[in-house]
């Protein structure tokens, strides 16, 4: 019996040491695969971890440091395009909000007049202000490097003297006055009545005149030091609050500067002149083609100014159909590039070409409405005299804009990148997109007025 238990309780010991074992293995067991769970998410973790890190590093270190552009090998930042979009809405949001002070809050009249700066200002239309940016900041570096090689580059000094004059502060002192105008000779045809013999009034030769002694122009008031600065402050922190840097602000003034000193030293370069040959000429102008040719037939039968005098001295009918129009006028010393873009390029050529008196035949040209006008004219002069300084500007822009055509299409290469990363910031407003509030209505303002009217007074 005492042998039999003894062998019961070895047997039990045998069974608890193997069940002990087997635990000892199982829980070895499931802690090393626990280890390898926990190894496996480590790396896990630090392969997300490195992803992420990479990632942001990209996006927010390398990615605004990559080239959106280059010119002549030197490339543009997509930072730098980045911090010009924002200032480009910027600018634009700031003179949405100073045209609404200025029309009362009438959002409608923003609508109608600044309508298409508020469509760029729409975020789905991002990209298309994003590509005109990076064709505008692409000039400027072209204008840059042009600049550089001519030594033009301004400095600091340069850059706040330029700020200043924009504020109309000259260091305390008064701009540059103008020369007063002084009395001038010059010839200019004039229109003599048609003499009873009916002989042609046109005038040969033209007697000089003087012309009259003009008042002074006004020039600026000088701005203090400390008006100046209260509103360049004033300034910055209007574009400080709509997330422009003055360091932006600055970039941006420093190219107009650049800009303005390249095209002076383009036109010097290239002796543009400041003169060139101008005609004057008597118009006439017809919308009905029957009667632009009934006209230039009695030209041919008589003679020009007869026909230009009475179609002159027509008087106004108020009764007469709008739709045919019928004029006379005598443009007065007018260059081919004005008359061009006045009058179309074929009317020019003809100023150009016809002997002086001799009038030309029926010309077709766009009116102010698009309608076509048919139009005879008479050359009454021609001499060379001084470009009016608006044309010799825009002359000396077109020197410029033939550099940056040439240089765009040689030295520069665009990239892809700024795809998908325009800034839509500083959003504007929502109250710039809601629909004008409408008139009210005149029947329920009647019915209104009659219920008031109807109220017993107390």
């Amino acid at each position: 019996m005492a042998k039999n238990q003894t062998t019961n309780e070895t047997e039990d010991r045998s069974r608890q040491s193997r069940q002990s074992r087997k635990d000892i293995l199982r829980a070895r067991k499931q802690e090393e695969q626990l280890r390898n769970i926990r190894i496996a998410a480590m790396i896990v973790g630090i392969i997300l971890l490195l992803v992420l890190g990479i990632a942001v590093v990209n996006e927010f270190v390398l990615t605004p440091n990559k080239s959106v552009a280059t010119v002549s090998g030197q490339g543009i930042p997509l930072k730098v395009w980045q911090e010009r979009v924002e200032y480009e809405r910027a600018q634009r949001i700031m003179a949405l909000e100073s045209q609404l002070e200025n029309f009362n809050g009438d959002v409608g009249l923003i609508q109608q007049f600044s309508g298409q700066t508020i469509v760029e200002l729409i975020s789905e239309n991002a990209e298309s202000m994003g590509e005109a940016v990076l064709d505008r900041v692409v000039d400027e570096e072209i204008m840059r490097q042009e600049a550089e090689q001519r030594e033009l580059l301004p400095d600091g000094s340069d850059i706040e003297e330029y700020i200043g004059t924009t504020f109309n502060y000259y260091g305390g002192d008064s701009p540059t006055p103008l020369p007063d105008p002084t009395e001038t000779v010059a010839p200019t045809p004039s229109l003599t009545p048609i003499p009873a013999d009916g002989e042609s009034g046109l005038v040969t030769e033209v007697e000089p005149i003087p012309g009259p002694t003009n008042p002074p122009l006004p020039t600026p008031t000088p701005v203090s030091a400390e008006s100046f600065q209260q509103e360049f402050d004033d300034l910055l922190a209007e574009y400080g609050d709509l997330g422009v840097s003055e360091q932006t602000y600055r970039s941006v003034v420093a190219s107009s500067l650049i800009a303005e000193r390249l095209v002076d030293t383009l036109a010097k370069e290239q002796t543009l002149p400041d003169e060139d040959m101008h005609a004057s000429m008597y118009f006439l102008a017809f919308s009905d083609e029957a009667e632009a040719q009934q006209a230039l037939d009695e030209i041919q039968a008589g003679d020009f100014l007869t026909v230009w005098n009475e179609v002159r001295s027509r008087p106004a009918d108020a009764a007469a159909d709008n739709s045919n129009i019928s004029s006379a006028s005598e443009v007065l010393w007018r260059s081919r590039e004005s008359l061009a873009g006045s009058f179309g390029e074929e009317t020019a050529e003809e100023a150009f070409i016809l002997p002086i008196g001799v009038p030309s035949n029926i010309l077709v040209v766009s009116g102010a409405n698009g309608e076509p006008l048919n139009v005879i004219i008479m050359v009454s002069g021609r001499e060379m005299r001084e470009l009016a300084a608006n044309e010799y500007e825009s002359r000396k822009q077109q020197l410029l804009f033939a550099l940056l055509e040439e240089r765009r299409a040689e030295d520069v290469e665009k990239s892809e990148i700024w795809r998908g990363r325009v800034p839509t910031s500083p959003v504007l407003d929502p109250k710039f997109r809601q629909p004008p509030t409408p008139a009210p209505d005149s029947d329920l303002t009647t019915g209104i007025e009659g219920v008031e009217s109807q109220t017993p007074a107390p």
